[in-house]
């Protein structure tokens, strides 16, 4: 097994420092691809899906203003659902803070929704809201059904004060690498993190931190 080189502290320090600018570099370049990413434009959604039990892409939504769909790969003839989709499902942590900034989470597959229910209680996800597709063309229409077969994924979605729903986003396999935290996630949204520094101005809604909360300080410090 190959393992790192023993040096002293103060090598050890300089070859730290180094890399610290490189992370620096990294973290910038990525605040400028999540604004890139919060000006993309957005498509009204124009087709009346419904997902089993009746339910629109509106009411995925749970009255917030954006909805984040996770793609799970779980095809109805399926007897199980895709243990990679599991092990990613099993990164998402409790929603409160997500949905305090007007976000909500859900997964989405083609399998019924009783083959949903029933993987979902093996893996003990009781806060993760899980959807059946069954019979619609969402999953095509969002690429994560296609003739090669199941792809795993996230769309994000946004609902205007008209009652307009969009999509916003989309990305899929090596696109999730990363992913699974409140602020990873929110970087995929069209309102973000809902801090102040962010671009473009004028996404803070009010939607995030209660008021007089403190800024988050270690944006300007790493």
């Amino acid at each position: 097994m190959s393992l790192p080189e023993v040096v002293t502290r103060d090598q050890w320090q300089q070859a730290r420092d180094e890399l610290l600018l490189k992370e620096k570099a990294a973290t910038r370049a990525r605040d400028v691809l999540n604004a890139d990413r919060r000006r993309l434009p957005m498509v009204e959604i124009g087709k009346d899906y419904v997902f089993e039990g009746d339910l629109s892409l509106a009411d995925l939504f749970e009255g917030r203003m954006q909805l984040i769909v996770y793609h799970f790969m779980y095809a109805p003839e399926w007897d199980a659902g895709c243990r990679s989709c599991s092990a990613f499902l099993d990164q998402i942590g409790h929603l409160a803070h997500l949905n305090a900034r007007g976000t909500t989470f859900a997964s989405v597959s083609r399998a019924p929704q009783a083959q949903l229910d029933k993987h979902k209680q093996r893996m003990g996800w009781s806060h993760i809201p899980w959807y059946s597709s069954n019979g619609s063309d969402f999953n095509e229409d969002f690429h994560a059904t296609r003739d090669d077969g199941e792809y795993p994924g996230i769309s994000v979605f946004l609902r205007d004060a008209g009652g307009g729903t969009f999509h916003t986003y989309s990305t899929y396999a090596r696109g999730l690498d990363g992913l699974g935290s409140t602020t990873t996630l929110l970087d995929l949204t069209p309102l973000g993190r809902q801090e102040a520094w962010e671009e473009p101005k004028g996404r803070a809604t009010g939607l995030g931190a209660p008021a007089g909360s403190p800024a988050l300080k270690y944006h300007d410090e790493y």
